[in-house]
């Protein structure tokens, strides 16, 4: 799967770099505009469990351990018997459409790919961890905030999906739409009692580093599931107000998965990069020091205008737009193109019979 798509983003570098460069830029101008908003710590509230900040949600760095060791270490680890109590319901009353539309869509795609093949129990594990996470003043206040947290930095995503490839997959119409009804009804509050108030969660063939770190109080299918030892635990530490906004989950998405390729893409490349950014509305390319693997990296800042560009995009469902093109599905899945499609950027074939009446027109006649 990874050399799939390191050749997938190789290739698209070589036909289209400019096109690759200008969506994935515009992407992280949005993503990094809405920053102040979505991915802000919220200053604590009167009534905290305690006056010092909220904990840091801890990278996803799991032991270089084999599946069934990691299965031993993690049974290992004792379920917390004490009280479990339930989440308070997630409302989005007070969202506007734009804003229910885009939670729905992260929330569905974070359903679909951390748990897509999990029981419907599961699946609601998963989205209420999410929620829960919004709720929480370690986390942004927004659902897609909380999806895509950590997706564009190197110390690593919150949700693996967003940074190891996922988001190339071709999604499956049955099981997005499977997914999609259980982020309805956690959206419209729906409490999945057993996991009670967990942010935290792993598969159970994986150790991360802070699992001994945390309460562990439920299991469900093949996840394990954690919440804050202490106040930032309980239920009144979870009293952080929806934002009622939502960033543009087509920026956040393309900014994952260009951060995700951008030592592809931009290996030896920086005049180019910083040209093409040039031509992206409120973008401003820095020449950074070469790092320490030789290549040449450029840094972008942005103004207002990625924010504006980020808060009037039109939302159009993920998955009704790799439905729509069947070459851009053959590029996210690494598939073989059917005798119709060509790849991005191939020119297609001229039949011999076009390329000479095209030759007569260009010339007149011939004789």
């Amino acid at each position: 799967m990874t050399k799939t798509i390191a050749l997938s983003a190789a290739h698209m570098w070589r036909e289209r770099p400019k096109e690759l460069l200008l969506a994935g830029g515009t992407a992280l101008a949005c993503a990094l505009a809405v920053a102040g908003s979505a991915w802000s710590t919220p200053s604590l509230r009167v009534g905290s469990p305690t006056a010092e900040a909220p904990p840091a949600p801890p990278p996803m760095l799991v032991r270089q351990i084999a599946p069934q060791q990691a299965l031993a270490f993690n049974q290992q680890i004792p379920l917390d018997h004490g009280p479990n109590p339930a989440a308070q319901p997630f409302s989005l009353a007070k969202a506007d459409d734009s804003a229910r539309s885009r939670a729905l869509e992260c929330l569905t795609s974070a359903i679909y790919y951390e748990a897509g093949q999990e029981s419907a129990d599961g699946q609601r594990a998963v989205a209420q961890v999410v929620l829960n996470r919004v709720r929480h003043p370690a986390f942004p206040a927004s659902v897609c905030g909380v999806v895509y947290q950590g997706s564009t930095r190197a110390t690593g995503c919150q949700f693996t999906f967003t940074c190891d490839g996922s988001l190339f997959r071709q999604p499956s119409r049955d099981a997005w739409d499977r997914a999609r009804s259980v982020a309805t009804a956690a959206l419209d509050g729906y409490v999945y009692r057993p996991v009670g108030n967990a942010t935290h969660y792993h598969a159970n063939y994986v150790v991360p580093y802070w699992a001994s770190t945390l309460t562990k109080n439920a299991v469900v299918g093949a996840h394990i599931f954690y919440r804050w030892a202490g106040a930032w635990g309980r239920p009144s530490a979870f009293a952080q107000g929806y934002s009622r906004s939502e960033p543009s989950v087509d920026a956040l998405r393309a900014a994952a998965i260009l951060a995700e390729q951008r030592d592809i893409a931009t290996r030896g490349q920086s005049t180019e990069v910083a040209r093409a950014i040039d031509d992206i509305p409120g973008a401003q390319a820095i020449k950074l020091e070469p790092s320490m693997r030789g290549d040449k990296r450029v840094a972008v800042r942005f103004n207002l205008t990625a924010r504006k560009a980020s808060d009037t995009a039109k939302h159009e469902e993920y998955v009704e737009k790799v439905k729509a093109s069947d070459n851009l599905r053959w590029s996210l899945s690494g598939g073989m193109p059917q005798s119709n499609e060509q790849p991005l950027g191939a020119p297609k074939p001229v039949a011999p019979q076009t390329a000479a009446a095209t030759a007569v027109t260009a010339g007149g006649s011939q004789n």
